[in-house]
């Protein structure tokens, strides 16, 4: 049986990235958002439809950190040193693709993680600040 290629790893882990960190988007940002709009009836049936929120939202460290591992080594497949495609020019053509797309996702899910971090860990902070000055 046949190794996976180093550049479907690379691929797996990016879509793997993009689906850790847009889970802090849904369990910290999306319910926090719809509170602060409030919206708080559409949070009420959003966990009682999609119990398994309580439980991330519950266990945001772990979700976050996990999230920031996969955004790390993500980035180090990405970006490490020596790393080159093919020679072949078909080939070549299709890893530089390759490599367009999965820097495209691994940037999303920055932007999307950076997102939900803010919403879970900044936002009540700030807005406890603004309304004490």
């Amino acid at each position: 049986m046949n190794a996976p290629s180093p550049y479907r790893r690379e691929r797996n882990v990016s879509w793997l990235t993009l689906f850790a960190s847009t889970g802090t988007l849904i369990c910290c940002a999306l319910p926090i958002t719809l509170v602060t709009f409030g919206l708080g009836a559409a949070v009420v049936s959003l966990t009682s439809s999609f119990p398994f929120l309580i439980v991330l939202s519950q266990h945001k460290i772990w979700v976050f950190a996990f999230s920031a591992l996969m955004l790390v080594l993500a980035g180090w497949m990405l970006y490490r040193p020596g790393r080159a495609c093919p020679s072949d020019p078909d080939t070549g053509r299709l890893c530089e693709r390759a490599q367009l797309w999965n820097r495209r996702v691994y940037w999303s899910s920055v932007v999307i993680w950076g997102l939900g971090f803010c919403a879970a860990y900044v936002a009540l902070p700030v807005r406890l600040w603004l309304e004490s000055l």
